[in-house]
């Protein structure tokens, strides 16, 4: 229902965006040619170059109220540019802003969207009003022209292309929609350059989190796990000396050779009993010193993607089939975020989906690695839908990954993870 929801509010969303388009394209185009305009006419004057940053400068905010309406209108989030540095000194100053790749792409972007403006306008006003006209064409002709007039092809024929006119308006709004929004995360949002920093920025905040949320769960897992069975050991090994303590002879006593030790002997039930006990707690020990060094790195890997996916598919409580191509191996990091990938997507498959078979198919060539999870669930799985996705998707970024996600409700989900084969 939600997603029902979100999709008619972003149709609304494109038609109130495409009837505003032509006002504000027109706007923004005038403003666009006169900034050009004067400032080329007034690069001959000392009124020149000031005029110009101040008209860039507007043409920042500018750029802020269209990834606003894009934003809230077509529910395309573009990040903002990174804020413009502020040098000492005001040639400086001046110099930064005319040299503002920013400003300059969202001058190009008012000049666009003048022609895209009045497309939408056309398309969501003049295709209705033409359909309207030539559904109606033979009631205006006769309102129009006195006396009888005999029904004729063109009468019969402008019918159906209005009914075909008022058909193509959804395809025409959701393709202008569609090109207002790659128009609009191609010159508002930040260079390509700043995207990168940001990019590199998250990763490296994503990395220093997980790695203390991991070293935070290794120190409680020894602390309260391997840690306590360590004591609990050394309880039970300490029991077993004082059975033996109480069987020994009294000091300064001699105990006669083949004849029994101490008074009454050691208690033999109590003390298997007790090693019993202590063979126990040392092979749950060794489980759990292995746990912990199989989730910092499992020991399948050593031999691959090829070897651990089979196994960690055979763990799964939905029946897995496993499909690999993997032509070349990949770096061990990008193969450990592959595995730890697919194992909370196996994960999330068998908690959320309620799905009855997975695929689960991993490819390695060119120097790019793709995994795919598909299953026949529920759908309705999204990235920040409390899955765990939003998290998954932002460690694959910190080694240059991609996450995407196909579930429409009632099923099938298909998520996919891209990765470079080497950093």
């Amino acid at each position: 229902m939600a997603e029902r929801r979100r999709y008619w509010s972003v149709r609304g969303g494109e038609l109130a965006f495409a009837v505003l388009g032509l006002p504000l394209g027109v706007l923004g185009g005038a403003y666009a040619v006169a900034v050009l305009y004067a400032g080329a006419l007034l690069s001959l004057t000392v009124l020149g170059l000031p005029f110009v940053v101040a008209a860039l400068l507007a043409t920042r905010r500018l750029g802020g109220l269209h990834r606003w309406l894009v934003g809230r209108l077509l529910g395309e989030e573009v990040p903002a540019p990174s804020p413009l540095p502020r040098p000492s000194g005001a040639v400086a100053r001046g110099r930064t802003v005319l040299t503002d790749p920013v400003a300059w792409r969202t001058l190009l972007y008012l000049l666009l969207r003048l022609p895209l403006g009045l497309l939408g306008f056309l398309a969501v006003v003049g295709l209705p009003l033409a359909g309207v006209w030539l559904v109606g064409f033979p009631l205006w002709v006769r309102l129009m022209e006195p006396g009888p007039r005999p029904l004729g092809l063109l009468d019969v024929g402008a019918i159906p292309v209005g009914l075909a006119v008022f058909a193509v308006v959804p395809a025409a709004v959701r393709a202008l929609g569609g090109a207002n929004r790659t128009l609009a995360r191609a010159l508002l949002g930040p260079v390509r350059s700043q995207q990168r920093v940001r990019q590199l920025e998250n990763a490296r905040a994503t990395l220093l989190a997980e790695s203390t949320d991991r070293l935070r769960r290794l120190e409680r897992d020894l602390h309260d796990g391997t840690q306590a069975q360590l004591v609990a050991l050394a309880i039970t090994l300490s029991l077993a000396d004082d059975v033996l303590a109480e069987s020994l002879p009294a000091e300064g006593a001699a105990a006669r050779p083949g004849g029994p030790v101490g008074s009454g002997g050691p208690d033999l039930g109590r003390l298997r009993t007790l090693v019993d006990r202590a063979r126990g707690q040392t092979d749950d020990t060794i489980t759990g010193l292995r746990r912990l060094t199989r989730g910092i790195h499992p020991v399948a890997l050593d031999g691959g993607l090829a070897e651990a996916l089979p196994g960690l598919s055979a763990t799964s409580p939905v029946p897995v089939d496993v499909r690999l191509d993997l032509r070349e191996r990949p770096e061990e990091v990008i193969e450990r975020a592959v595995y730890f990938c697919a194992a909370e997507l196996l994960t999330n498959v068998a908690k959320h989906s309620g799905a009855r078979s997975v695929e689960l198919g991993v490819s390695a060539a060119d120097g790019r690695v793709r995994l795919t999870v598909r299953d026949d669930g529920r759908g309705g799985a999204a990235i920040g839908a409390g899955t765990g996705l939003a998290g998954l998707a932002e460690r694959l970024a910190a080694v240059d990954g991609t996450l995407r996600v196909d579930s429409p409700p009632g099923g099938p989900t298909v998520i996919s993870a891209e990765l470079p084969g080497r950093l």
